[in-house]
């Protein structure tokens, strides 16, 4: 999470909202495309109980570093390009693979994204999607489910440039002093507020606006590009602006990320989160 950014490097341009999110009926209509790589988030137990159709599993701690909370290591933190690579081709992803990304029963939309941005950051951004309402609209939908695991043939991903994508304690110091930059905690009110302390401390970092993930999906971990739109203006969120977010370890903010995305913001995320901040008190907080 403490992987720090190509400070030069211009964020990447926003991929088109008709890309980024999909529905089912474009994945039911595409499910037997040659390049087509579907991936479902969530432990192996969800995944055996039923999955769309040619999915491969995935989890988030499949794409991080590993780590021991009792040396104090960061959560999810971003490995190393190359040992993303190995763990994506062994999912049967190639350079020239089209990935839709979904989220399996019992989590949230957050578990997902973060696949996402994970694929957007090791450069596959542009060629991923994420299933709108996950497995649960699919099977609402009447699609059909299995439990049968695809054969899959290892992918061959080229080595590539990660975009710029991650920033640092020190970056997001500077967010305040950026023109068109706006810094967003994605937890809930009652972390960002100060009612309830996170890694030891209660508050936020200065500067920062709240936006709870939760707020980017409706009851049905559905996301609407129109409610998005209002939910970013309330927030004081300016169309161009560069929204960094942070949450408590990294993944929450990530569903932040995803919305700002879809409608055209450049983004940039502090992985080391609100646990790096105030585990190795890196700047002040306020409430």
């Amino acid at each position: 999470m403490a992987t720090a950014l190509m400070m030069l490097c211009a964020p990447a341009a926003a991929q088109t909202p008709t890309s980024l999110l999909v529905d089912v009926d474009w994945l039911s209509q595409h499910l037997s495309d040659r390049n087509l790589v579907v991936l479902h988030v969530g432990d192996r137990a969800d995944y055996d109980a039923g999955h769309i159709p040619g999915a491969r599993p995935i989890s988030e701690d499949d794409l991080s570093k590993p780590h021991d909370m009792a040396r104090g290591d960061l959560m999810l933190e971003m490995p190393a390009a190359a040992d993303l690579r190995a763990t994506l081709a062994s999912r049967g992803i190639s350079d020239k693979s089209r990935i839709v990304v979904y989220l399996g029963n019992g989590l949230g939309v957050q578990s997902a994204t973060r696949v996402v941005l994970t694929l957007d950051y090791i450069g596959l951004g542009e060629q991923t999607s994420l299933l709108n309402g996950g497995l649960a609209a699919w099977s609402r939908s009447g699609k059909p489910v299995t439990r049968e695991a695809p054969r899959v043939m290892p992918g061959t991903l080229g080595a590539r440039a990660t975009k710029p994508l991650i920033v640092d304690a020190e970056f997001v110091k500077t967010v305040g002093s950026r023109a068109n930059h706006t810094l967003i905690d994605a937890r809930a009110p009652v972390f960002y507020q100060g009612i309830e302390p996170t890694f030891g401390k209660n508050g936020h970092i200065p500067g920062a606006i709240n936006i709870p993930f939760t707020d980017v999906v409706d009851g049905e971990q559905k996301i609407d590009r129109t409610r998005l739109e209002g939910l970013f203006a309330r927030a004081g969120v300016k169309q161009g602006d560069t929204v960094v977010a942070y949450c408590h370890v990294g993944q929450q903010a990530t569903a932040v990320i995803f919305a700002a995305r879809l409608l055209g913001h450049p983004v940039l995320l502090y992985d080391g989160a609100f646990q790096d901040w105030a585990s190795a008190n890196r700047g002040p907080v306020e409430k």
